[in-house]
């Protein structure tokens, strides 16, 4: 196990209603103090009360949101900085959705074309997942390009307030066997996961996820829901994840926001993130990664190429 990554990853379904985190602490054999994150709460980041609970008081909330508002009122500068970064990708999203979706249709129509040559078919069908993994693949790099130059022009780790906080973090961390993250605003957790350097806090030891919390683990951060109340919606890349479950794009709570019925649409979410495996976790699923692979699962789904779905097996993928 490298220095610089948790010791075990468990991702699981979500928790709101059936929670089966403290299930998946015993069985990892988690003694001791949990630092939860529940930045992705925002202003209820401390109503925390079922969750202590669940895992028999052990908890030490880590209150990112609170931290970062706190260093956003001591720093005037990073604050306003901060807001403009947050407008601009804001803009960026926008276009990018724009151009997602010209795609997307042309995608669309190109393989619904009957009267066309099979080989000619099949090589403009492959265009169309080049274009959106090619655009996809712009997305993130100006993303990261944007949170590099804020990071490095804002000397983000040595501004006082933000080296205050860090240091408490650390201290708090250092007494926790493990970290559970839950979900929420998934942007938040990133953006406070970046202020506070918290992958650093999360080396060598248990990290427990769920919701957009097991989302920000991954490489990339995709957006999706079927039946959003404004219409169907499309499958977005927000943001670079922390990347400690590479090569995986997780779907959380399936049961509210895919549609796996639709299988055009499930085979063209695969195909575009290929090869990164889409792995849906329902209510009561976990997945278990460690050593750089996953070791086991149970009651998580795997979507194939073909649009269909199965029962996710770390060692192989559903449909071959």
């Amino acid at each position: 196990m490298s220095p610089t990554t948790p010791a075990a990853v468990v991702l699981l379904g979500a928790q709101r209603f059936d929670p089966t985190l403290g299930d998946a602490v015993a069985e990892i054999g988690v003694t001791g103090r949990i630092g939860t994150i529940t930045a992705g709460w925002q202003e209820r980041e401390s109503e925390d009360e079922d969750l202590a609970l669940h895992l028999d008081g052990r908890t030490v909330n880590l209150k990112l949101h609170a931290r970062g508002e706190a260093v956003f009122r001591a720093d005037p500068e990073l604050r306003q900085a901060h807001r403009e970064r947050q407008a601009l990708l804001r803009h960026r999203r926008e276009f990018y959705r724009i151009r997602l979706e010209q795609e997307l249709e042309a995608e669309r129509v190109i393989r619904a074309r009957s009267a066309t040559p099979p080989e000619l078919a099949a090589e403009q069908a492959q265009a169309s997942v080049d274009a959106l993994r090619a655009l996809d693949r712009a997305h993130l790099a100006s993303c990261a390009r944007s949170r590099a130059e804020f990071e490095h022009r804002l000397a983000l780790a040595e501004r006082p307030e933000v080296a205050r906080q860090r240091k408490e973090l650390a201290d708090l961390a250092a007494g926790c066997r493990a970290f559970a993250i839950a979900g929420g605003h998934v942007a938040t957790l990133l953006n406070r996961f970046a202020l506070f350097d918290v992958a650093a806090l999360l080396r060598g030891k248990p990290v427990f996820a769920w919701s957009g919390g097991a989302m920000v683990l991954s490489d990339r951060v995709v957006l999706f829901h079927d039946h959003p109340p404004q219409g169907p919606g499309a499958a977005e890349v927000l943001e670079a994840g922390l990347g400690l479950v590479p090569d995986v794009v997780f779907l959380p709570q399936p049961e509210e926001r895919l549609d796996v019925a639709q299988t055009e649409r499930v085979a063209g979410l695969v195909r575009r993130f290929a090869p990164a495996r889409c792995i849906a976790l329902p209510a009561r699923s976990r997945v278990a990664w460690r050593g750089g692979r996953f070791v086991a699962a149970d009651g998580a789904i795997e979507l194939a190429a073909d649009g269909s779905h199965g029962t996710f097996q770390p060692r192989a993928r559903v449909g071959t």
